[in-house]
């Protein structure tokens, strides 16, 4: 089946090629893709056995839709299982997905997916692959593939593995080229689960709620679309009156603010209209430390969401970043 719409060859150094695949280890030659390249994005691989149980294949779902809420380009195989899981739950939350291909785009393997990388295309997303339109997959491209998925994410999210496993090669790509690598954990008596317990072992970050890979998500890529919380003229009320409650304005969080402000260098007012920045300024703290800044300092908000916002508007004022063990502290 020959995939229908825009056709595009791309060629490194391209306005349009993917400068996270011209990092990684053998970077392709030649991407030919199917869809829209600007969905060729730094975004969430979510990846899986092919013979799935349903508490894969739901897991897969569960994560590739919370990914896809809030703004975060879903990356996978195409494969049966968990990548069509992850592809479809992205496609339900009206976002584009990226689909790497083992052989050619005029090939689709499986072939009864062919369906599926069409709407993938009509969504917005992409079907990619650095084979040549026609050339028929052969089993040797999917590992080389796997590069291609865990080099476009920015982290793979392993949701189901069994020992042995295709997906220890994704696992394997990402860590190749720097990225990381999140884990979905399984019963300990599941044959199904064995190959992503190991990974946990050998030091794979868990996932095991959706309160740790929504902090993931964060600690990943940062700016994410968070439902308002509360509606925007009580926020902005809040907001305008500093911190948070009425007990806050003589000490607590503005306290902590000043001393920070005078222990940083950094001018009071700047970091008292922030008190996520001025906590920051004083040592790195983890996401434990600073969800606990947020309950003593939002008020009515929704303290995740709260966090969340006060974080980004640091870093992008240059006064926090993120440090490679998790922990967020001042910039330079």
């Amino acid at each position: 089946m020959r995939l229908r719409g825009p056709r595009f060859e791309l060629l490194p150094g391209d306005g349009a090629f993917p400068a996270a695949l011209a990092r990684v280890p053998d970077p392709p030659r030649r991407l030919y893709v199917v869809g829209d390249p600007a969905a060729l994005q730094e975004g969430l691989a979510v990846v899986g056995a092919r013979k799935a149980t349903p508490y894969g294949t739901g897991c897969a779902r569960r994560f590739a839709g919370a990914a896809a809420r809030r703004g975060v380009v879903v990356i996978s195989g195409g494969a049966r299982g968990c990548d069509a899981a992850a592809h479809e739950a992205a496609l339900a939350e009206g976002s584009p997905t990226v689909a790497f291909l083992g052989g050619g785009c005029d090939e689709p393997y499986p072939a009864a997916h062919a369906g599926l990388f069409q709407r993938i295309v009509d969504g917005g997303g992409a079907v990619a692959s650095e084979q040549p339109w026609d050339r028929k997959p052969r089993p040797y491209m999917f590992r080389q593939r796997n590069r291609l998925i865990a080099g476009l994410a920015r982290a793979v999210l392993i949701v189901e593995a069994g020992l042995p496993s295709g997906t220890f090669s994704t696992a394997d790509e990402a860590l190749a080229a720097n990225r990381d690598v999140l884990v979905v954990p399984g019963a300990i008596t599941a044959a199904s689960s064995r190959g992503a317990n190991r990974l946990l072992y050998q030091g794979a970050l868990p996932v095991v709620d959706d309160e740790t890979f929504e902090d993931a998500l964060f600690s990943l890529f940062g700016c994410l679309r968070q439902e308002q919380w509360p509606p925007a003229g009580e926020h902005a009320a809040a907001a305008g009156a500093g911190v948070g409650g009425p007990g806050d304005a003589g000490g607590g969080a503005a306290a902590t603010a000043d001393g920070a402000a005078g222990r940083a260098g950094m001018r009071p007012p700047a970091l008292a209209a922030n008190p996520v920045a001025a906590a920051l300024a004083a040592q790195p703290l983890g996401m434990e430390d600073l969800y606990a800044v947020a309950r003593a300092s939002c008020g009515s908000a929704e303290p995740r969401a709260w966090l969340m916002e006060r974080l980004v508007e640091a870093e992008r004022m240059g006064l926090v970043a993120r440090y490679p063990d998790g922990r967020w502290g001042p910039a330079g």
